[in-house]
Formats: structure tokens, sequence, C-alpha cells
């Protein structure tokens, strides 16, 4: 994009601000991430991200920025750790795909933390306060559902499975019980819990990002994908403090579905491992601990 798009931003955002320089930041995977210096109009300064959807975004959620845009303002006003948005534009007048612009954040991600169990106790109690916002109060209806799709990741069968993750005997027991009978009430749910979007500064979570895959639907689905994450990145110990901790904050949760939601969780990855751009001894790890968590839920499910 020309520096004269970028300007254009700055200058919605801020009237009257200066554009010093922009750069491209590492990480994005759904969405091209872009960040913005500007000099405002009383010699301050400010970082903003531009955020442009990937076209997988785009085709599941044409509104995909405005929705975002929409859903961070009213967290941002909750109360949680999340970017504040400043605008979205789905007009292509400035840049040829949607946007939202948002705060930028300091902090970085951290998949090798000195204190995991510590992280993920904060993983959990951030989790559980997502799980907690009032989705009436804050108008939240126009999220997806996420009964739907999951419906549709489960009705989907592949002709070749991947059977290195066990996938046919997964969906066998999920096609058995799908759909899950509705016993928790319906939440806010981030969709891509992992710890690639969180950011951390001095030890602490300073914030939950990339909410494109926000929905609305049972916790557990969110704590079940949540925990393998977790798992992958961290190891079991901190899974298990994770999951120790959210259990203690979610004590109203009916926790009886928790291995079919972890079931679709473990689906996820199927096929897909191995386009994730891994090293092999990282994808050899993952696929180790995916197995562990797969035949610890059907040794559950057999009792």
């Amino acid at each position: 994009m020309t520096r004269e798009a970028y300007e254009q931003i700055a200058g919605k955002v801020v009237p009257g601000s200066r554009l010093l320089r922009i750069w491209e930041l590492e990480g994005g995977v759904s969405a091209q991430v872009t960040g913005l210096e500007i000099e405002k109009p009383d010699g301050q300064l400010k970082k903003l991200i531009v955020r442009r959807h990937g076209a997988a975004d785009l085709a599941r959620n044409p509104h995909v920025a405005a929705d975002e845009f929409h859903l961070l303002k009213r967290l941002h006003a909750a109360g949680l750790p999340v970017p504040e948005p400043y605008a979205a534009d789905e007009s292509g007048g400035i840049l040829p795909s949607p946007y939202v612009v948002i705060a930028f954040i300091e902090g970085r991600e951290d998949f090798a933390p000195s204190d995991p169990e510590g992280c993920s106790m904060q993983l959990a109690d951030h989790l559980a306060g997502i799980h907690q916002v009032d989705i009436d109060a804050y108008q939240l209806q126009f999220l997806p559902k996420q009964d739907e799709i999951y419906a549709g990741l489960v009705a989907r069968r592949p002709v070749r499975l991947d059977k290195s993750l066990d996938e046919g005997r997964i969906r066998d027991s999920l096609e058995r019980v799908w759909p899950l009978p509705r016993v928790n009430r319906i939440g806010l749910l981030h969709g891509d819990y992992w710890p690639g979007n969180i950011l951390w500064k001095d030890g602490r979570l300073a914030a939950v990002i990339d909410w494109e895959d926000a929905a609305l639907g049972d916790p557990l689905a969110d704590f079940a994908n949540a925990g393998l994450e977790i798992l992958f990145a961290f190891g079991e110990d901190a899974m298990t403090t994770f999951r120790r901790r959210y259990m203690s904050r979610m004590t109203a949760l009916d926790y009886a579905n928790l291995p079919y939601w972890e079931l679709c969780a473990a689906l996820r990855p199927a096929s897909k491992l191995s386009e994730w751009g891994l090293d092999a001894e990282t994808e050899k790890r993952m696929r180790e601990r995916h197995k562990r968590f797969v035949n610890r839920i059907f040794d559950e499910l057999s009792r």
C-alpha cells in the first residue's frame, strides 16, 4: 500500500496528525497487520495498528472488520484487556479490502515464559472474564453462533482422514452425539484463545488480541480449545493448572460435555498440522501431546 493511503487513515483517526513511520508486524496469520506511528497536532506521538483481514475471513464474513470494531468497542468499555478500536472501513476507498484501526499495545507474545503455570493461571482468569461478559447488556447478538460453526466442522467428513491425528475415531465419536444438548448458558467466546493471541508485559497479561473468530456459544468450546493450545505451547502441567483454575472460577458450568468439546478442539489441527510451518522437533512434540490429549479423552469416555 502507498504511504498516501496510510496518511489518509491516520488523518481519519486523528485529524491534523502527521504520519512518521510505517512498519509491517510479524505474526499475522489471518490478517495483514501494519503499524503506524503518528505525531498528533499537540506534538505527542501515538502508535496505531491497521488490520486487514485475509480472504478466508472475508469469505466467512464480509463484514468481519466492522464486526471486530463493534465488538472491541464494547469489550473495551466493559474493561477487558483488549485494544481500543478507532475506526473500521469497508468502503474500499482507501485500502482495497476492509480494515480496522486499533490501538498499539506495548507487549509481546511469549511461548517460553519463565513461569508457565503462573501464565496459565492468568490465561484462565482472563478467559473466565470473557465468558462472564453480559452478551445482552453489551448487545453482542450480532456475533455468529458457535453451534453452527462446529456443526459444519463435524458434518464435513473428508474423504481422506488424518490417521496420524486419529481423525476417524474422533469423528466417529462426535457424529454419534452431535448435536450436543445445550446445558450451559450461551456466552461470549474468543474463538481462538491461544498464547499466540496474547500479549504480555512484565509478566502480566497485557491484551487479548485477534477477535475475528469471536462467537456466541457454550463456554466449554473456548475452554477446551484453549486447554489443547496451552498443552501444545507450555506442556501438560501448565494445561492442568489452567483447567483447574478456570473450573474453580466457573463453578456454575456443567462440564459433562467437556470431553466432546475437547474432541472438537482435537479435530481442528487434522490435515493442517503439517501446513503450519513448524520445525520438525516442534511438530513431533505437538503430535505426541495431541495423542496423549485424545487418549485421555477416550479413557474418560470409556469409564
